[in-house]
């Protein structure tokens, strides 16, 4: 049998990590540009970060069950911002891919990849306070 209480927490924080260090390299190389390897290393973070999203996304399906009151809406709330925060990384990986086959690092889209990773990274932070707030408020209690 799967032991979700150490699997599943793996999970969870796994995304979290991958998008926020991979949007601060991105952060770094695009304001100080001396460092071509971050550019590369934000990238690969938001490819894998994308696939733990995905992967952590559907877990929240399999390994959580249905609640009401409180907790029930506090667990809409996280699910509605991890879908939004598993879109975004998928937007931002496909424009990324798109610069990535084009060559064109050096255009305007890259701001708009840029755009998109700040909204994702902003996004997979609110998706863990709310998904916080529901492990420590209403279940671990139980």
């Amino acid at each position: 049998m799967l032991d979700t209480s150490v699997i599943h927490p793996i999970l969870v924080h796994f995304p979290i990590a991958l998008v926020i260090i991979g949007f601060l390299a991105e952060t770094v190389f695009l304001f100080y540009r001396k460092e071509a390897c971050l550019s590369k290393t934000g990238m690969y973070l938001l490819f894998t970060g994308t696939l733990a999203a995905m992967v952590t996304w559907l877990s929240g399906f399999i390994f959580t069950s249905m609640m009401s009151g409180a907790a029930g809406e506090m667990r809409e709330t996280h699910e509605l911002f991890a879908t939004i925060t598993v879109a975004l990384l998928v937007v931002t990986s496909v424009i990324r891919i798109f610069v990535l086959a084009r060559k064109a690092e050096a255009t305007r889209l890259r701001w708009l990849v840029y755009a998109f990773y700040c909204l994702a990274a902003l996004s997979v932070g609110v998706t863990g306070f709310f998904g916080g707030n529901l492990v420590y408020h209403y279940m671990m209690p139980l």
